[in-house]
């Protein structure tokens, strides 16, 4: 019995010691995306907030997706979706990676409008004009770019 209680003793020793080890850690910093809008200070107003690599060849789909968002987003979000500074954010960018903002989100902010939460360039309005399947294949454009330029 006094060994059992001794084993039982040191077990809960232990488990304290690593509790007052754990505890002790620095806390380490967030992984994922600050919510902290990146500075543009430096870019003129309307320039192009990232530079963006196009793919040699786009899919079918991303075709008309990038006629699309030619006719209708660039003027907002820039040539390539590289955004314009002051206007829109560049939708090349690991804020909208998928595992952050699915293709979901880009019909919901064209059917409803977005309020401003990662960027100060004011909500965006819902768009007039696009079709789900518009959107779908602007979503297909801009995926294809953000793989060429290293995010998935």
């Amino acid at each position: 019995m006094k060994l059992l209680s001794v084993a039982i003793g040191g077990v809960l020793l232990a488990g304290v010691g690593v509790f007052a080890w754990q505890i002790s850690q620095p806390i380490a910093a967030p992984q994922g995306h600050s919510m902290v809008p990146p500075d543009t200070s430096a870019i003129a107003e309307g320039a192009p907030i990232v530079q963006v690599s196009v793919p040699p060849e786009l899919s079918a789909e991303a075709q008309i997706g990038k006629r699309a968002f030619e006719a209708v987003c660039a003027t907002c979000h820039g040539t390539n979706a590289a955004g314009r500074n002051g206007f829109a954010p560049p939708l090349v960018h690991k804020i909208y990676e998928p595992s952050h903002h699915s293709d979901r989100a880009f019909l919901n902010a064209a059917e409803n409008g977005v309020q401003s939460h990662h960027w100060n360039f004011g909500n965006m309005p819902p768009v007039d004009g696009l079709t789900r399947a518009d959107v779908k294949y602007i979503a297909a454009y801009v995926r294809e770019l953000q793989r060429e330029n290293g995010i998935d």
